[in-house]
């Protein structure tokens, strides 16, 4: 008897142990200042050898009344993606969702002839024929531009990265639904173990081809 109720002290001095740093996690989190922004860099991209990924800007998750920070977005991916094709940059597509084909994806943005367009969750690279057309084509380097930030670019980047691609990541390319999951995508992408040497911090004004 005496030995049972040792175990039922034990357990719940186990779980008040739990609670009790549980309780101070979370006062500790609550302290935290964000890091400050990482600079940003001119990067000048190879056309030959890089392919800008136009990932899951899809009509029913990006608007002004759904994602509004998605909404922002558009307009300096499209002129990204315009000079990127001016210059014959590849040029893959990814939708996602229970829309997903290339009729749902936002007009402004869509594909043209000849572009891959590919369905894959999060992290693209789930589907094969991603990295077998980075292969085909020589690429070596890849522009993720997206929504969302924390989902679609974070693992598409990383996947990347960890398979020896170079990753330029323009800020004003990806949304999230907040602020805070951009943040906290982009400062995983340049802290992340492996990931540092692979990912430029960037502005779509700021890369060139």
């Amino acid at each position: 008897m005496n030995v049972m109720k040792t175990i039922a002290a034990a357990a719940l001095f186990s779980v008040a142990g739990a609670a009790a740093q549980a309780a101070d996690l979370a006062s500790e989190w609550a302290t935290i200042k964000a890091p400050d922004m990482p600079a940003l860099q001119k990067v000048t991209a190879d056309p030959k050898t890089t392919a800008l990924l136009v990932m899951d800007f899809m009509k029913t998750s990006c608007t002004e009344q759904t994602r509004p920070r998605c909404a922002a977005s558009v307009a300096p991916v499209k002129k990204l993606l315009d000079e990127a094709r001016a210059k014959g940059v590849t040029i893959i597509y990814t939708v996602a969702g229970t829309d997903a084909s290339m009729a749902n994806f936002l007009p402004e943005l869509a594909s043209k002839p000849g572009e891959p367009i590919l369905a894959a969750r999060a992290d693209k690279f789930l589907n094969p024929d991603l990295e077998k057309t980075l292969k085909e084509k020589g690429i070596k380097t890849v522009i993720p531009v997206g929504t969302a930030a924390n989902g679609a670019v974070l693992y598409t980047a990383t996947g990347a990265a960890y398979r020896n691609y170079d990753v330029l990541l323009p800020i004003d390319g990806l949304s999230g639904s907040s602020a805070f999951s951009e943040q906290i995508t982009v400062w995983q992408l340049v802290n992340g173990p492996g990931l540092a040497d692979r990912v430029k911090l960037t502005k779509t004004d700021m890369i060139s081809f």
